[in-house]
């Protein structure tokens, strides 16, 4: 199988974390893709030493990229080097990613092959509650997916990335959306809107370690966890209100809904996937 992913992991002060993910990644999935790793601002010492990209401006050193900017920053950087155009599948993850002892990216590939209206396709979590809603499924199609690993399609990105005057504030995901809460249904939504899709699958997992934000919040010169969570969610509810003029996610949640079901009225033979 020609390598047609490119992997971006996310780094912020935690190298030696990063390290261990691009090795466990590159030991059972060499075959299947590249690893590009993108550095959040870390201080020199705590860079990984797989470091493709750094952001090293001054606002970066001082409060990281987060998920929606560093993700941006790497597919920029892919693209400004004419590397993008040789991947069909782009796997984004942050460092404290925990990833199956297997070839786990060749089974998503074989998933989006497969299933050729997938835009946007999320390994489970053994925490999520959206595993209930897969039953014994291992594949089906959501409006709503929260996860810091995502498995894009290229043409995908190319529909709906900006494609003037476009960096690491917009070239795929909303920059000024900080923190990014909403961001997920954001993209989701554009998927559902150029009839494409959005699914999870139960056939390959990844966890998100979340005791580096817990224990670890001042190595990574983050907020502690809670005011983080706060700011997250006050944050996200203001971008919404300002580019959707929605008074809650529930409101996001309920306009990408409707985008889901005119999905599946216009391709009725998809309908096996619906939850």
């Amino acid at each position: 199988m020609k390598t047609r992913v490119a992997t971006i992991i996310l780094n912020r002060n935690l190298g030696i974390i990063t390290n261990n993910l691009y090795k466990k990644i590159n030991k059972y999935n060499k075959k299947y893709t590249d690893i590009f790793v993108i550095d959040s601002g870390s201080d020199v010492k705590k860079k990984s030493k797989y470091t493709t990209w750094s952001a090293n401006w001054k606002k970066a050193k001082q409060n990281g990229l987060r998920f929606s900017r560093g993700m941006n920053y790497g597919l920029l950087k892919m693209y400004q080097e004419n590397k993008f155009k040789d991947y069909e599948y782009f796997l984004l993850l942050t460092n404290d990613s925990e990833v199956e002892s297997k070839p786990f990216i060749k089974e998503l590939v074989n998933i989006m092959n497969k299933v050729k209206s997938i835009a946007i396709l999320s390994p489970c979590s053994k925490k999520w509650g959206e595993k209930v809603l897969l039953k014994d499924k291992k594949l089906k199609f959501f409006w709503y997916i929260h996860n810091n690993a995502y498995f894009v399609r290229k043409d995908f990105i190319e529909l709906v990335r900006k494609k003037k005057n476009f960096n690491y504030l917009n070239f795929l995901f909303d920059g000024k959306n900080f923190r990014g809460f909403g961001a997920d249904s954001e993209l989701i939504m554009k998927a559902y809107k150029n009839n494409m899709s959005a699914a999870i699958t139960s056939k390959v997992w990844i966890e998100e370690n979340e005791n580096y934000l817990l224990k670890k919040s001042s190595l990574i010169k983050t907020d502690p966890y809670d005011r983080n969570l706060k700011l997250y969610i006050n944050e996200g509810l203001r971008w919404i209100k300002r580019k959707y003029n929605f008074d809650s996610r529930w409101d996001m949640h309920l306009h990408v809904k409707k985008y889901y079901n005119i999905f599946f009225e216009k391709n009725k033979k998809l309908l096996k996937y619906k939850i």
